[in-house]
């Protein structure tokens, strides 16, 4: 890896802001879960927690939020928008919203592992803009470990994949929010904004790392895979496809591969695309232990507005 022989001069740990977004399709009890494994039960807690709620959400889970709020150990701020604008747009307006540089993100219906900050901020604070980690799929009550999903280690690495497909587990990433900011910030393409917000990153020279080691547990559900495909992602595969080639990230012939491959991934049926994909990107948790965790074209410009 690249970090291997940086001088470690930062000796204090510097404090971090954690993202976390949410809206009316989350179920309450597995929000309070991924608050309370990435905030109380951390060996290294963020400085601040920032909750993105977009748009309106049912009673249920506002009271979920208020009693997290009210008993967090760390500051709690909610950024409450009108009407639900996208993953891509409430994470850029929680960007916004953070007061600490390094930005961990965080899904609400996902799992934490306590150490994973303690993991990955010191590979960041060594110099990395962002760093990713692996992720184990689990059902939905946090439990059945089943398919790894680990990517490249090293920054040659991650950006000869990048080529092809994401290179990170966006869920458990961290990173600078400068670095984010300054490759253009999270746009609007959807289920596909994290993938090439990672390419524009790296374009810029962004130094990029993954941890191996899986520190998030990822909830998969009936539908996961039925989610990877279908016309709209199609829509979105194809589009993102012209973005990487105008920018200059791909090569014709890589364009025409992502197309043919990308795109037929998405349009094959639910049961051989679940099978491809765990062949071709997961190995077997097998023997992961689960920690216990608690209870239970145009840079992304963000106006106030829309942001409200």
């Amino acid at each position: 890896m690249w970090l291997i022989g940086l001088p470690s001069v930062r000796q204090v740990n510097e404090p971090f802001s954690l993202l976390l977004p949410v809206y009316a399709g989350d179920w309450a009890p597995h929000v309070a879960q991924a608050f309370r494994s990435t905030v109380t039960d951390q060996t290294r807690r963020p400085a601040e927690v920032v909750i993105v709620q977009d748009g309106r959400i049912a009673a249920p889970l506002a009271s979920t939020l208020e009693r997290l709020e009210s008993t967090s150990p760390v500051p709690v701020s909610r950024l409450r928008l009108h009407h639900n604008v996208g993953l891509a747009q409430a994470l850029q307006c929680g960007l916004s919203t953070c007061s600490h540089d390094i930005v961990a993100r965080m899904d609400a219906d996902d799992i934490s592992l306590p150490h994973r900050f303690e993991v990955q901020l010191p590979v960041i604070e060594a110099g990395a803009d962002l760093v990713g980690a692996g992720m184990v799929e689990v059902a939905e009550d946090g439990t059945d470990a089943g398919a790894l999903r680990i990517h490249p280690t090293s920054a040659s690495d991650i950006a000869a994949a990048a080529r092809m497909r994401s290179p990170f587990n966006h869920p458990t990433v961290v990173y600078r929010r400068t670095a984010v900011l300054e490759a253009g910030g999270y746009r609007d393409l959807p289920l596909l904004e994290d993938y090439w917000l990672f390419t524009r990153m790296i374009s810029a020279g962004s130094r990029m790392a993954n941890v191996a080691e899986p520190l998030v547990l990822y909830r998969v559900d009936a539908g996961a895979y039925h989610r990877r495909g279908g016309v709209r992602l199609l829509r979105s595969e194809v589009r993102l496809q012209g973005h990487l080639r105008r920018e200059g990230f791909t090569t014709r012939a890589e364009w025409l591969r992502n197309l043919t491959v990308r795109g037929g991934y998405r349009l094959v049926p639910v049961p051989i695309r679940r099978g491809l994909y765990r062949r071709a990107f997961t190995t077997s948790a097998a023997g992961v232990a689960l920690a216990p965790t608690g209870s239970a074209q145009t840079p992304a410009a963000t106006s106030q507005e829309e942001c409200r």
